[in-house]
């Protein structure tokens, strides 16, 4: 780390210090030239991956974007801002961990419908019927009927989950 002051190339940390929750370093420094201290800040780097468009271009991925789509389909309906902050950073840590330098806006499409379904199945329709491009009412109907098979799926392995239980207690 050059010193800001005179430019000498060898400073020693004094202190460290996590900042910014814990996702940043902070670190007091003093030159070994001129003695003077200054104050520098590390972030982990961690590069996003590019978008394929269907027309194959490229773009980069854009938080931004991410969030206003999701916030548009969540508009008016009872989703508190903490549970959406919790599923954007979910789904960036997904496309984070995948490793891969390039991804699909597909996937991303599909990521987005996951988070919204386990948020908000209004939001879910809203948002597959932009992304899918829904053209009549048939396809509402469609997707809202997969809905509701998969609701009632879910709901009947809770209950046959309870059976065990209830069949381990005999009454004596």
């Amino acid at each position: 780390m050059h010193c800001p002051f005179c430019a000498h190339d060898e400073t020693k940390v004094i202190d460290s210090r996590l900042a910014g929750e814990g996702r940043q370093i902070r670190r007091r420094r003093q030159c070994l030239a001129c003695n003077e201290r200054f104050t520098t800040f590390e972030t982990a780097e961690l590069v996003m991956p590019r978008l394929i468009k269907n027309d194959n271009s490229r773009q980069p991925f854009d938080e931004n974007k991410l969030r206003n789509s999701m916030v548009r389909a969540l508009e008016k309906r009872p989703v508190p801002s903490d549970k959406l902050e919790q599923a954007i950073g979910h789904l960036i840590h997904k496309l984070r961990t995948m490793g891969e330098r390039e991804v699909p806006s597909r996937l991303v499409g599909e990521l987005v419908m996951e988070e919204l379904h386990e948020l908000d199945e209004v939001a879910y329709v809203r948002f597959a019927s932009v992304y899918r491009r829904f053209q009549d009412i048939t396809e509402f109907e469609d997707e809202i009927k997969r809905l509701q098979k998969i609701s009632e799926t879910a709901a009947s392995r809770e209950q046959m989950s309870l059976l065990p239980e209830l069949l381990g207690k005999k009454k004596t």
